[in-house]
């Protein structure tokens, strides 16, 4: 089974995966988590100075997750779509193609798990974005192409609260 966790920046995506990680009904997948600083330090523009050859890195890196049978990422497509819309070093039609492009491995994965910003403050990890402002553009950004794209996703389901909570509802959505 392909597990994705989607949202924007410092909603606890990795934080979920790594706990996710440690219990046992999912002992037989492998994790993926979050490779921004490595790929920062390679010089590859994040955030809003990202090129569609950065995009195209961080496309490549989903779509090679999707190659494994049980995976849990931390990170999923429709994220790379959203950070290429939010891009102002790529022209608004570059990122229309490359989104339409990428759109067509979204029905690879078994979940989506939108991850809600609702209730979770930013927190400084020293690569991602600190800005409320563009935070919430990438948010509005992944649900509007949640919804563009909805009918190339098998399962859809936003979760929040704590991250028990949120284990809670991933094992209840998948394990059921």
């Amino acid at each position: 089974m392909k597990i994705g966790f989607c949202g924007t920046m410092s909603v606890g995506k990795t934080t979920l995966v790594n706990a996710l990680a440690e219990l046992p009904e999912f002992k037989d997948y492998k994790f993926r988590t979050e490779r921004s600083k490595y790929l920062m330090e390679l010089g590859i523009p994040l955030n809003t100075d990202s090129t569609v050859k950065g995009q195209a890195v961080f496309l490549a890196e989903r779509a090679s997750e999707l190659m494994n049978d049980n995976i849990i990422t931390d990170r999923t497509i429709i994220d790379v779509m959203a950070f290429a819309k939010c891009s102002k070093s790529m022209y608004y039609f570059e990122a229309d193609d490359f989104c339409q492009f990428a759109s067509y491995m979204l029905e690879e994965y078994d979940y989506i798990f939108y991850v809600s910003p609702e209730g979770v403050d930013i927190e400084n990890n020293g690569v991602r974005e600190t800005d409320a402002e563009y935070r919430k553009e990438i948010d509005d950004t992944i649900q509007l192409l949640l919804s563009k794209y909805r009918h190339r996703i098998k399962n859809l389901i936003e979760i929040k609260g704590s991250t028990e909570e949120r284990i809670k509802s991933v094992k209840l959505s998948v394990l059921s």
